[in-house]
C-alpha cells in the first residue's frame, strides 16, 4: 500500500512539475513552487526529517527540476494521464472497501435494515421467477435482466428527448378572456342578469321563447343552427340569459330552483315581456325549464324540452324508472353525479383541473364525462367548433367554481316536487263531509292540477 502511494504522490508532482509558468515569473518564486511540491510528496510518503533534509542537499534538489523542463511534451502527457489513471484507481479501491464495512459485515447499519426487506423481495422475486422460461437457457437470469433493464432505460431516455422539431408537441389552445359586450338588466334584489336577444323586435313578436343555458353554457348558445330568417317568418322573440355566476351575470348569495324561476320571471317583465311566454330548456337546462313550469306556471304558455335532464335521486321514482335513466348514461357521469350527491366539494378540484384551466383540451376532456356521441360529434364539426369554443369561453369568464358547484348540486338535490306533479290531471277529491258538499255544489265543474298548457318533449333515444 506505501508503494501504491509512493508511486501515486511522484505521479503528482511530476504533472505539478511540469506545468508551464510564464518567463517573466521570478525564479525564486518558481523554487519555492517547487519546494511545495517536494513536501507534499515526502508528507505523502511519510518520510523522515533527515530524510528530507539529504534530500534536500543532493545534486536531485538542484537538478531535477531542469530535467523535467527537457522532456518532450509527449512524455508528460502520458505520465499524466497515467497519474489520473492510478488516482481513479485508488478512488475506485476506496469504494469498494466502504462496501465491504457497510454491507459485508453481519453488524453493519445497512446489513440490519436491508434484511428486514429480504422476506418481501424474496417472496416477489418467486412471483415474478417465471419470466425466467422465455430467457435464453444459456444465460445467467441475473445477466440477462441487468441488460434488459439497461436496454429499457436507455430506451425510455431516447424517446423522452425529441430531437425532431416537426414531431414536437403543439401547444394547447388556451381559452381567450373577451370584451364585456352584454347587455344586462338589474333584478329587484341589486343583481344584474346578461342576456341575448334575437328574431324580432317586442311590439311585433308574436311568440316570445326564453331559453336558460344548460351546464358549461351561456347566453351565447341560444339555439344552435337556428336561421334569422326563421325568427322573422314566425315573429319569435327569442331571448337567451345567463345564469347567476355564469358569463356577465352576477352570482346568487342563496340559489335554489325557486330563485332561478323567480330570476326568469322577473327578466321577461325586464325586457317587455307582459304576455305569457315559452320557455325552452335543453339537456341540463331542462332543471330551470321544471322550476319555471311548478314554480311560475302562470306566466308560461307552454314548454319545450329537448332531452331534459330529471334528478336521478328522485324519490318518487320506482326502481325500475331509477334503473331506466342511470344505465343510459356513462360511468364517467354517473360518477360525477355520486360526488355531486356526496361529497360536493370534491367536484372544484376537477373544475379547477379541467374546464376552469384555462385550457381547451381541458374543456374537451371535461365534455367527453357527459356528452354522447352524437354530441361530440358535433361539437367536433368545424362549422360549429368555434361557436362552442366562444360559448364555453364566455361560461367560464369569471373564473369562479362556486355557480357550477351549486349548478351541480342543484341537479342531484331534492326538488320538492315530483315532475308526475306538473302533468294535467284531475284533482282528486278528498275524504269527509267538507269535500262531499264542495263536489255537489261545483257538479259539472272538474277541478285539474298541473301545468295548463302544452309540454312537448322530445328525447334522444340510443345515444350513449
Amino acid at each position: 500500500m506505501g508503494h501504491g502511494k509512493a508511486k501515486l504522490s511522484f505521479r503528482l508532482l511530476a504533472v505539478l512539475m511540469i506545468i508551464p509558468l510564464p518567463k517573466t515569473l521570478h525564479i525564486k518564486f518558481r523554487d519555492t513552487l517547487i519546494k511545495i511540491c517536494h513536501l507534499f510528496y515526502f508528507y505523502m510518503m511519510g518520510t523522515s526529517e533527515d530524510q528530507y533534509a539529504r534530500f534536500v542537499n543532493s545534486a536531485a534538489w538542484s537538478n531535477g527540476h531542469h530535467g523535467s523542463e527537457t522532456e518532450s511534451f509527449g512524455y508528460q502527457v502520458r505520465e499524466f494521464v497515467k497519474g489520473v489513471m492510478e488516482m481513479s484507481v485508488e478512488f475506485a479501491k476506496g469504494c469498494r472497501d466502504i462496501v465491504r464495512q457497510s454491507l459485508g459485515k453481519e453488524d453493519s447499519f445497512m446489513r440490519k435494515n436491508l434484511g428486514k426487506l429480504k422476506g418481501p423481495c424474496d417472496k416477489v422475486c418467486g412471483k415474478l421467477r417465471f419470466f425466467n422460461e422465455y430467457l435464453p437457457e444459456d444465460k445467467d437470469p441475473l445477466h440477462a435482466w441487468s441488460v434488459i433493464c439497461f436496454v429499457l432505460v436507455l430506451a425510455f431516455a431516447v424517446l423522452s428527448v425529441n430531437t425532431e422539431g416537426e414531431n414536437s408537441i403543439p401547444l394547447e389552445k388556451k381559452l381567450s378572456i373577451h370584451p364585456l359586450s352584454a347587455d344586462r338588466i338589474l333584478l329587484p334584489d341589486g343583481r344584474y342578469i346578461a342576456y341575448r336577444e334575437e328574431g324580432v323586435a317586442a311590439d311585433r313578436a308574436r311568440y316570445s321563447i326564453i331559453v336558460p343555458h344548460n351546464f358549461l353554457s351561456s347566453r351565447l348558445a341560444g339555439i344552435p343552427g337556428l336561421k334569422a330568417s326563421l325568427l322573422e317568418e314566425f315573429g319569435i322573440r327569442l331571448l337567451t340569459y345567463d345564469l347567476p355566476g355564469f358569463g356577465e351575470s352576477d352570482p346568487h348569495p342563496s340559489r335554489n330552483l325557486e330563485s332561478s324561476a323567480l330570476d326568469m320571471s322577473f327578466f321577461a317583465s325586464s325586457v317587455g315581456v307582459n304576455d305569457k311566454f315559452w320557455v325552452l330548456g335543453y339537456s341540463s337546462g331542462g332543471l330551470h325549464a321544471w322550476a319555471a313550469l311548478k314554480y311560475i306556471p302562470d306566466r308560461l304558455a307552454g314548454a319545450a324540452m329537448f332531452a331534459p335532464m330529471v334528478n336521478p335521486y328522485d324519490s318518487m321514482m320506482t326502481k325500475g324508472e331509477m334503473y331506466g335513466i342511470w344505465e343510459k348514461w356513462t360511468r364517467k357521469r354517473k360518477f360525477m353525479y355520486f360526488l355531486a350527491r356526496r361529497f360536493p366539494r370534491s367536484l372544484v378540484y376537477f373544475y379547477r383541473r379541467t374546464f376552469l384551466s384555462g385550457k381547451h383540451g381541458k374543456i374537451d376532456k371535461w365534455l367527453s364525462l357527459s356528452l354522447g356521441k352524437r354530441d361530440r360529434a358535433l361539437i367536433e364539426d368545424p362549422i360549429y367548433e368555434e361557436f362552442w369554443q366562444r360559448d364555453v369561453e364566455e361560461s367560464v369568464r369569471q373564473g369562479n367554481a362556486k355557480p357550477f358547484l351549486e349548478e351541480a348540486v342543484l341537479q342531484v338535490s331534492n326538488w320538492g316536487f315530483r315532475l308526475a306533479d306538473l302533468k294535467l290531471q284531475k284533482k282528486q277529491q278528498g275524504k269527509g263531509i267538507v269535500s262531499l258538499l264542495k263536489s255537489f255544489l261545483s257538479r259539472g265543474q272538474d277541478e285539474y292540477t298541473g301545468f295548463l298548457g302544452p309540454i312537448h318533449i322530445w328525447q334522444v333515444v340510443g345515444d350513449g
